[in-house]
């Protein structure tokens, strides 16, 4: 099992940046394929990035491809969001995930393991 903790959330004008981060828990972390979604008032989860277990590869969701990069740190358990040029639709709150086995997992469903959350608010 994989407990998941996201921080980096808050508030950023449009047009900045942004990192989020998730520290996962075990001695397995390295084997996930980790993956960000986002949560909007009213809408439904919606996939934004994944990475391989061993980062070599990675997906992007159309409307964040040229604006987000994923990376992890095996040996620090974490994986993090970096996000440049936000836009006031990129307000939600941000989940880190973990699915086995590897693949290019995109639907929430596909995710075994989820954090909290972690708010984004970007003000126009």
């Amino acid at each position: 099992q994989v407990q998941l903790v996201e921080s980096g959330g808050g508030l950023v004008q449009a047009g900045g940046s942004l990192r989020l981060s998730c520290e996962g828990s075990g001695r397995t972390f390295a084997l996930y394929t980790m993956g960000w979604f986002r949560q909007a008032p009213g809408k439904e989860r919606e996939f934004v990035a994944r990475i391989s277990p061993n980062g070599g590869s990675a997906s992007f969701a159309d409307s964040m491809r040229g604006r987000a990069a994923i990376s992890r740190d095996n040996a620090k358990n974490t994986v993090y969001l970096q996000m440049h040029d936000l836009k006031f639709e990129d307000t939600a709150i941000y989940y880190c995930a973990a699915a086995l086995p590897a693949g290019i997992k995109t639907a929430a469903q596909d995710y075994l393991y989820w954090g909290q959350g972690a708010q984004v608010t970007v003000s126009s």
